[in-house]
Formats: structure tokens, sequence, C-alpha cells
């Protein structure tokens, strides 16, 4: 039954409002036990280590430095007799992104030019309401693959998922892949207060999984633009960014993983806006790098011991919705893909590490996958004759609204 909001008020006067949780756009009072606000406390001690300065990117946005051996990746079990360096860098025998210099970084996205001091990492404070927020949304808000979707009855009225998918994805789960790439066009699709609109590259590995690209989500981010991300499954555990033990791992100093990057693409616009991603497991040790940038220079890795299985076994390139109440928000653009670049939201190039460490471009054992075409669709454009210098090209988007 749902709770009258006068109601909900009348109770937040009389005993206190002490979390916020969203239903549709408003909010419900909850009151925590001691031992519950302990427990919230315990896990944000966890998420915001101590500080060596805080520092700010150029649009004012607050990061702590801490120390590389001091960030929440170090609190795994498995890391107790670890032997990694902020200055540990991927061997593998080709490269997947070819660098041009050697000499690049990300210093342009910081007020002081730098970043943080060497041997320290910026992550993202969070605080007590930050906590609270995504706690209300439960486990159906968390990112997920598409592979366990089926494309129900659209007549079903009744029938309504919280998650919608528009994707490339391999199907075989018998293969072995050690890494994927792609080219992402920037987008700012509209979403509501409890909903998010992803545009990623998701790898699964067994059970678990790890994903990463541009997401406009105002429960994670508290607004509406679109920002780099990455999300880890494994072991049973969940988060986004570095703010768990089996988060990634971070090494550079300069790089604001959460960051809104501008320009954003435009639709009808003849240039495009993009950023390049790319997962690459490390062939001599198994540790997984998640690459950024056109220079290809690696922001962090998840230690091969977070997962169960040493490789990935499914891959798919697309866009993911969540949405906590009808209608559901846009995808890319918010159009349905016309299969040109200046129309639609794109992943181009997209490339996979086989079994063999060799790098394949073709890629051509996709399925399109959209769970439900009323609402998102996707075209897996392989011919790649229209735009041969995009190579595998993905279009996908759609206005939700289902």
């Amino acid at each position: 039954m749902k709770v009258p909001v006068t109601w909900v008020f009348l109770m937040c006067c009389i005993f206190g409002c002490l979390s916020i949780i969203h239903n549709n756009e408003f909010a419900e009072a909850k009151r925590f036990s001691k031992f519950e606000d302990l427990e919230i406390e315990k896990r944000l001690k966890a998420m915001n280590k101590p500080v060596v300065k805080i520092i700010k990117t150029i649009d004012g946005e607050k990061y702590g430095c801490v120390d590389f051996f001091k960030q929440p990746a170090f609190d795994h079990p498995s890391m107790k007799n670890h032997t990694y360096h902020y200055k540990m860098r991927p061997i593998w025998k080709r490269m997947m992104i070819e660098k041009k210099t050697n000499n690049s970084g990300f210093g342009y996205l910081w007020e002081n030019g730098v970043g943080c001091p060497i041997g320290t990492v910026p992550i993202k404070r969070v605080t007590k309401e930050d906590l609270l927020r995504l706690d209300s949304f439960g486990d159906d808000y968390k990112p997920s693959g598409s592979w366990n979707t089926t494309a129900d009855d659209p007549n079903d009225v009744l029938n309504y998922k919280t998650h919608h998918y528009a994707v490339a994805r391999s199907i075989d789960p018998e293969q072995r892949l050690n890494g994927a790439t792609m080219e992402l066009c920037i987008a700012a699709p509209k979403v509501a207060p409890t909903q998010f609109s992803t545009s990623r590259l998701h790898i699964q590995m067994g059970k678990e999984f790890i994903q990463t690209g541009f997401t406009v989500n105002p429960g994670l981010y508290k607004d509406h633009k679109p920002r780099t991300f990455v999300y880890t499954n494994a072991g049973g555990k969940s988060c986004y960014n570095s703010n768990c033990d089996v988060g990634i791992m971070l090494v550079r100093q300069d790089f604001p993983l959460g960051t809104a990057l501008t320009p954003v693409s435009v639709r009808g616009d003849k240039i495009s806006h993009y950023g390049i991603f790319g997962l690459i497991k490390d062939q001599k040790n198994g540790n997984w790098w998640l690459q950024f940038g056109d220079q290809g220079e690696e922001v962090g890795f998840w230690p091969s011991t977070r997962f169960r299985e040493h490789y990935g076994n499914l891959v798919e390139w697309g866009g993911e919705v969540y949405s906590a109440s009808l209608p559901s928000p846009e995808m890319g653009y918010g159009y349905f893909p016309k299969e040109e670049e200046a129309y639609d939201v794109y992943m181009k190039r997209i490339s996979v590490l086989d079994d063999g460490y060799n790098v394949d471009r073709s890629v051509d054992y996709l399925q399109q996958f959209s769970d439900d075409e009323r609402g998102y669709r996707v075209i897996d454009d392989t011919k790649i004759s229209k735009y041969p210098r995009a190579g595998h090209i993905v279009f996908f988007g759609g206005p939700g609204k289902i």
C-alpha cells in the first residue's frame, strides 16, 4: 500500500527523519537504531580514507588525495601480502590502444593543473546522505548484463521491468576473452532522479563482471551530467568506482574517476565528442586494467584475485537504463538509431582481445538485442561500408517511455 506523503511528513516531524528513501520523487522517513548508525559510520570510514590534501577539478568538485596504499581496495582480504605499487603498469603482447606519446596526462582536468601529489590517488568523498540515497534504491538499482533478460509480452502492462537494454552482445559462454575496447560518443540523455541511463562496455566473468563508460546517474552523482564510471561485481560484493574493497585500484594521481567530461555531443552536429575506453587483462599476471583516453593511459586495475574466473566469457557494448517507476528514461540521444554518426549515439572501433591475446577488430559474431523495441533499439553495423574508418560500430538509443 502506498503511504500518503502527508502522513510521512507528520511522522518525520514527530520521530525525526534520519535517511532519504526515494519513492518516485518523494521522500519517506526511516529511523535508524544506534546499531544501524554505527554500521553506516563504519562503512563511511572504510570509504573515506584519510587524505593528504583536498583538491578541486576545473568544475570545482572536491577530491581527496589518498595515499595509494590506503585506498579502499587494499582492505580486501587478498591484499595482506600484496606487492602492488602506484608505478605499476601492465604487460601484454600487443597494445589494444596505440600510444602516440609517453608523457600525456590529465592535469588539465584540475584547478592546480597537475592533480594529486605523486604516490596518492584522487577519490571523491562520500557523505552519509550519499550512502543513504544509494542504499534506498535497493539491489534493483545496480547495473547488470543483458543475458538473463528475456523479451516479455509488450501488451502485459503489469509486467514492469526496472532495467532495459539495447546492446550488441556475444552469446557463447564458452568463449574466452582477455579484453575489449571502444570509442564511445558522449551524450546526456534526460533522466529522472530515480533513474539512470548508461552507455557502457560490459565484460562478464562467470557470475561476476566489470563495466565502464559514461552514465547519467543522479542517484550516484547528484546531477544530470554524463560522467565516467566503473562498476565492479565480484565475490558477492559490488560497487561503483573505488568505493569498496572489490572496487578498482587507482594508480594515477591525475585522473578524477567520476568526472563530468565536456563537451557533450549534440544530435545533428557533424562533430561528435567521445571517450576511449579499454578493459584489458594483463598477460603476465592476470590483473584487469582500465585504459582511458586517446593515449591509452592506464587509470587503474583489479587484481586477478578479485575474480573467480581468470578470463571473460561474454562481452556486450550498448545502453542500459534503470527506472524505479514509469515511464523509463531516454537512452543515447533519446531517439531510435538511424545508422548515422551525426544523429546516433554509438560505439565505434570496438574490438576484443581473444584467448591468444590476438586483437579482433571485426568481432563478427555479435547478436543485436533489445528487450523492448518500443523504447530502445540497436543497430550492429558489421558491414562498415558507410563508415570504413569507424571499424565495427554499434548504434543505439531510444526515447524510452515504457
